[in-house]
């Protein structure tokens, strides 16, 4: 299927190994640490996640507690008694023993019920898109990880055709065919490749250690497997993506709280039939020793004109439902949209690089190390191809990881795995060499 396609492209450049189940000891040698890896860490370890989960004990004990009934009341009323005259003591004393309690009318008991569940469905899409978001944070630092990886495999190359360069300058010194000032600028572009190779390192090291963060450990202790981030495979149209935004988690996050509204719309409204107040009870006059029933009734009056501000409040925040549902599907299409598009042109500027640009700079730049070794050209002219050459790779690479970005987001809009699989296609890798 394309999403599985789609899903390799953004993190095929890891091999796909078994999952490590637990967190890493701190004293532990470095291991190679998969995507899917470190997807099952943060899914244990990170908190964001056991938040929704802890919520669920919370309503469901409000859940009970809404489905209780009114209490019943049991009353002792003495009256006539420890007075004075006929009243003293307890000769005239009559004593009640009453029941009471209250009969809900309207379908309160439901409509309660009805509520409470609604803040438990609530809670499924709430974790799945604090799971999207999450894994989606973990597969781009893993991708800030391997592009420090790339620009530390780009310094090297540098590194590699700069010391060609000054050894090439010192025979040329030596045999008094250029002067010492190519020498030094040789040696003074090898010093700057040689800093972007340690600030490539220490990119490496921030990644790592933000990545490891997510599963809450202080040292990484871990090397991460990394292999070529040009995998970008043609996506599907545009269209097809953004019918599977009406499944998406976040919409059902909006469909669960215009569930829970309709909920609370019918609880307000039997806000309307007022509760009828009941007692019953026996009545003892130790006077003249006679036994008697004594029952009650009592409804309270305007209880739809107290009801209707509660009513049109939450009819207005139903209505509201709606606007917000509206706003929500805009903005995840925009969004869509935007990642679509930066992922095409990411994409085609890999491409391009890699067929038309790249191979062109490497022949030209082999071309001007002969020219200069044969004093056909000056040093700056081999040095400006060399440049060029090393330019065009990390304008690559940034392609490679803008495109990487927006897949991501895409998988993270549309509620796609973010799990590496292992059947990708060969026409969707992009070489990383520049090949002559």
């Amino acid at each position: 299927m394309w999403m599985r396609l789609a899903a390799l492209a953004a993190f095929a450049f890891v091999p796909c190994v078994s999952a490590q189940g637990t967190a890493p000891a701190v004293a532990s040698p470095p291991t190679a640490l998969t995507l899917d890896d470190a997807i099952a860490r943060v899914a244990r370890y990170h908190p964001d996640l056991r938040l929704v989960d802890a919520q669920r004990p919370l309503w469901e004990a409000r859940r009970d507690a809404a489905a209780l009934r009114p209490p019943l009341t049991l009353g002792v009323d003495l009256e006539n008694a420890f007075g004075s005259g006929d009243a003293s003591g307890l000769q005239a004393a009559e004593l009640t023993v009453t029941l009471a309690g209250v009969l809900e009318r309207g379908g309160k008991l439901d409509a309660r019920r009805a509520v409470a569940q609604a803040n438990i469905d609530a809670l499924a899409p709430q974790r799945e898109t604090a799971r999207l978001d999450l894994m989606a944070e973990v597969a781009r630092r893993y991708l800030a990880v391997t592009e420090a990886r790339q620009q530390l495999a780009i310094a090297t190359t540098d590194i590699e055709q700069r010391r060609r360069a000054v050894a090439a300058a010192r025979l040329r010194l030596q045999a008094g065919a250029s002067p010492e000032s190519v020498l030094l600028t040789a040696q003074s572009m090898l010093a700057q490749a040689e800093l972007d190779r340690d600030r490539a390192r220490q990119m490496d090291q921030s990644a790592r250690a933000a990545l490891s963060a997510l599963w809450r450990a202080r040292d990484p202790g871990f090397e991460v497997v990394t292999g070529d981030p040009m995998r970008l495979p043609a996506l599907q149209a545009f269209a097809a993506l953004a019918e599977e935004l009406q499944r998406t988690p976040e919409l059902a996050v909006l469909a669960g709280e215009r569930r829970l509204r309709e909920a609370q719309l019918t609880l307000a409204r039997t806000q309307a039939r007022p509760d009828m107040s009941w007692q019953v009870g026996m009545r003892n006059s130790r006077d003249t020793r006679d036994t008697s029933l004594v029952a009650g009734v009592s409804l309270p009056l305007g209880s739809v004109r107290r009801a209707e501000p509660d009513i049109r409040a939450a009819e207005a925040e139903l209505a509201l439902s709606s606007v917000e549902r509206e706003a929500r599907e805009l903005q995840l299409y925009a969004t869509l949209a935007e990642a679509h598009g930066r992922y095409l042109t990411a994409r085609l500027e890999v491409t391009r690089m890699a067929s038309d640009v790249l191979p062109r700079l490497t022949r030209a730049e082999n071309a001007a190390e002969k020219a200069w070794r044969a004093g056909a050209i000056s040093y700056m002219e081999w040095a400006q191809l060399q440049a060029l050459r090393i330019e065009a790779r990390q304008r690559q690479l940034a392609a490679a990881i803008a495109a990487q970005t927006a897949l991501i987001e895409i998988q993270r809009l549309t509620g796609q795995s973010m799990v590496a699989t292992a059947d990708a296609p060969a026409h969707s890798t992009v070489s990383t060499e520049d090949r002559p």
